[in-house]
C-alpha cells in the first residue's frame, strides 16, 4: 500500500469522523424527530469525542485536535435537539451516556496515564456505538435516524479496520474498526428491514395528517 493511499485512507476517515455527525444533528434539528434515535448514543459520543480531544492535547497529537472538536460540537447539537423534542425525561439517558459509560477511559488514565487510556478511548469505539444499535432494533418507527450518518460510520469504521490491520497492526483500530462496521452495518440492515428510504421526505412531527 503506498503513502499517497494511507494518506487518502486517513483523510478520509477523518472526515466521515467528524461529519457523520452531521446528517443526524440536521434531522433532528429540521424536523424534530428522534424516533429510533438513542440518548445515550449522543451522550457516550459527546463524552469520547472530549476524551480524543483531551487525548490528543496531552499527547501532543494536533491531527486530532480539529476533529474531535467539530464532531463534540455536533454531538453537542443533536443531544440539544434531542432534549427539546422529547423533553427533560430524555436527560437520564443522555447523562447515563456522558457520565457513566462515557467515564470508561478514566480508571486506565488513572492506572497507566494517556497512553492506556488512549488505547481504552479506540476499544470504546464499539461500546460507543451499542446504544445506537439497541435503539435502532428495538423501535419499528427509525423515522428519525439520519441513514447517511451510518453510511458514514460504516465507511469510518472500515477505513480504521484496514488500517489497523495491513499498515500498523494496532489491535485498538482493528477491534475497533471491526466492531464499528459490524455495529454500522446493523443499523443500516435494521433501516432497510423497516423500508426506510434515505431520500424520502420526513414529515414534521408537529404536522397533523
Amino acid at each position: 500500500m503506498t503513502a499517497v493511499m494511507i494518506t487518502s485512507m486517513l483523510v478520509v476517515a477523518n472526515v466521515m469522523g467528524a461529519g457523520m455527525a452531521y446528517p443526524q444533528a440536521a434531522r433532528i434539528v429540521r424536523w424534530r424527530s428522534t424516533s429510533g434515535v438513542s440518548g445515550v448514543w449522543a451522550g457516550v459520543s459527546l463524552s469520547m469525542n472530549l476524551w480524543w480531544l483531551v487525548y490528543g492535547s496531552a499527547e501532543e497529537l494536533w491531527g486530532l485536535i480539529p476533529v474531535s472538536v467539530v464532531a463534540a460540537a455536533l454531538y453537542g447539537v443533536i443531544i440539544v435537539g434531542y432534549v427539546r423534542a422529547i423533553g427533560r425525561s430524555s436527560l437520564a439517558g443522555v447523562l447515563i451516556g456522558v457520565f457513566v459509560l462515557g467515564m470508561v477511559p478514566l480508571p486506565f488514565l488513572l492506572m497507566g496515564g494517556w497512553r492506556l487510556a488512549g488505547l481504552a478511548i479506540g476499544l470504546c469505539y464499539g461500546m460507543q456505538l451499542v446504544p445506537a444499535v439497541v435503539a435502532a432494533c428495538r423501535s419499528t418507527d427509525l423515522g428519525g435516524l439520519a441513514p447517511t450518518t451510518w453510511i458514514m460510520a460504516w465507511i469510518e469504521a472500515v477505513i480504521w479496520l484496514v488500517y489497523g490491520s495491513v499498515v500498523v497492526a494496532d489491535p485498538a483500530l482493528l477491534a475497533g474498526g471491526a466492531s464499528g462496521a459490524v455495529l454500522a452495518a446493523v443499523i443500516l440492515a435494521r433501516l432497510v428491514v423497516t423500508g426506510h428510504r434515505p431520500f424520502q421526505v420526513v414529515r414534521p412531527s408537529w404536522t397533523t395528517t
